[in-house]
């Protein structure tokens, strides 16, 4: 989930996302979509082509490098994202101790720590560019209190986990849930322990497009969602805490514990994904606006998060349109649906086709569970 480019309006068109929703603050200080499956989807012709990805708090960013393309070529509307991503290279750069990394960006924690984070940003503040210094300058208790947590979309989970859970289960049912078990077992934990009538009822209130627009995302990112949507997004957490190893799982090791584990890390930072990170952040360009405008030329590979929830049909169709037309042969075109279904325009069938059988079997296993599909469509040759 990420702030979303999208294309600027245009005469007789409803207002886009971009004048509709505020993008000046950090709404995800982390990236709530699984980079690896992000990169199995993109491996094919990443690798030594140009990448355009959707910034956001900068983690797929960083872990398309991995596949070893000449560029990535990261955009955003949303500056303070973009800053979130910025400050992330200058501490992969700088910071060379996996432990210290993950202390300084709000991972792991200890006595003295918030000071430590402090020290450590005022040695690396020269490197950032002037607008992600004077982003950072400004929220210095985001910064003492560990990055990955400074977002709206943390701090959602973190009520949720103080003040909703303890309605619903014990604190060592909570902890179980993360317990390693085989299959069989994860779905014997859920049907006998888990779910709950308090689980069902309780998670589709506060997960409910009132509650999740107001402390969550934002309200206009439902205007073109039709139907409940806590219903639908238990029924794709009942798929992730069942089919799904929790154990390893960093998106709910957060949610359940209020922050990532050694266990159970950012795919971008494992430490053998930070070691070839760091060898090619030069790579990374920075660009904030519309992700169909970002850079020039054309590319291979297409991050695309979830910026077609918030678009009309005719806006989506549109702004598709314009990515293809800056893809390579056989590019690739990688992104989510949440709660409204945008996928290849049936107007563009001649220009790209859906690997349907590909993103079923990715989607599987996308151990960030909230979306309803995965789309990786290929554009023609």
């Amino acid at each position: 989930m990420t702030a979303p480019p999208a294309t600027p309006p245009r005469a007789g068109d409803a207002a886009s996302i971009a004048d509709r929703a505020a993008f000046d603050f950090i709404r995800y200080a982390s990236v709530w979509e699984d980079g690896d499956v992000l990169c199995e989807a993109l491996a094919p012709v990443a690798r030594a082509g140009r990448v355009l990805s959707v910034a956001s708090a900068g983690d797929n960013a960083l872990m398309l490098l991995t596949l070893d393309p000449s560029e990535v070529v990261a955009a955003d509307l949303s500056g303070a994202q973009l800053a979130c991503l910025e400050l992330r290279i200058v501490a992969l750069r700088r910071i060379a101790d996996h432990d210290a990394l993950l202390e300084f960006l709000g991972v792991i924690s200890s006595d003295g720590a918030p000071a430590r984070r402090r020290e450590t940003y005022a040695g690396l503040r020269a490197e950032l560019g002037a607008s992600a210094r004077a982003f950072w300058d400004a929220h210095a208790e985001a910064l003492a209190g560990g990055v990955v947590h400074a977002g709206k979309f943390e701090r959602y989970f973190h009520t949720f986990r103080r003040r909703v859970l303890p309605l619903i289960h014990s604190s060592a049912t909570s902890r179980a849930l993360l317990d390693e078990r085989s299959l069989e077992g994860r779905r014997e934990f859920y049907a006998r322990r888990w779910n709950t009538w308090r689980w069902r009822l309780t998670f589709k209130l506060f997960f409910s497009r009132a509650v999740m627009g107001r402390l969550g995302r934002d309200p206009e990112f439902f205007t073109h969602v039709d139907g409940p949507v806590g219903a639908r997004i238990l029924s794709r957490s009942r798929h992730a805490l069942t089919e799904i190893p929790t154990h390893s799982n960093p998106w709910l090791t957060y949610i359940m514990t209020g922050n990532f584990s050694r266990a159970a890390l950012p795919p971008y930072l494992r430490r053998e994904n930070v070691t070839v990170i760091r060898e090619r952040l030069d790579r990374v360009r920075l660009v904030q606006g519309p992700a169909e405008q970002a850079g020039e030329g054309a590319f291979d590979a297409f991050n695309l998060s979830d910026i077609f929830e918030y678009m009309s049909p005719a806006e989506h169709e549109r702004c598709y349109s314009a990515l293809v037309a800056r893809a390579q042969p056989h590019a690739r075109l990688a992104y989510w649906n949440m709660l409204a279904p945008r996928g290849r325009p049936e107007a563009l069938a001649a220009r790209a086709r859906p690997l349907d059988d590909l993103a079923a079997a990715l989607h599987a296993r996308d151990r960030a569970w909230f979306y309803s599909r995965f789309h990786v469509d290929e554009v023609s040759g």
